[in-house]
Parts: structure tokens; sequence; C-alpha cells
């Protein structure tokens, strides 16, 4: 009984690291493709604001003013 308990164990241990070891390159590759997404939002979000801020603080005073209170 415990020889085959063993079997069972050594196997399920092997299936999880074949498991892992197939995906641990997909989840490491798709790590710097966030950085990048959030660099260019980040960028984007830095000229947007240096270009517009003036009107973008106009239309946020302007949204703002409007909201009445109950």
């Amino acid at each position: 009984m415990t020889d085959t308990l063993t079997r069972i164990t050594v196997r399920t241990q092997l299936a999880a690291q074949r498991t892992l070891a197939r995906r641990t390159p997909a989840e490491r590759g798709d790590v710097p493709g966030w950085v990048l997404v959030t660099l260019m939002t980040a960028g984007l979000v830095t000229v947007l604001w240096a270009v517009a801020s003036d009107q973008l603080q106009t239309l946020f005073t302007r949204a703002l003013s409007s909201v009445q209170g109950p």
C-alpha cells in the first residue's frame, strides 16, 4: 500500500512540475508587455496634460460647479 501511495505522489509531483514548466515561459513573456502598456499610458497622460492642462482644468471646474447638492 505504501509503495502505491508513493508512486502516486511521485507521479502527481512530476505532473505538477511539468505543468508549471510549461506555463512559466508564457507568463514571464507577458510581463514586459504590461510594463510597456503602463509606460505608454503614463506618457500619453503626461503629453495630454502638458498640452491641454488649461482646458482640462476649466472643464473640471465647470463640471464640479454644475453639480448641485440635495
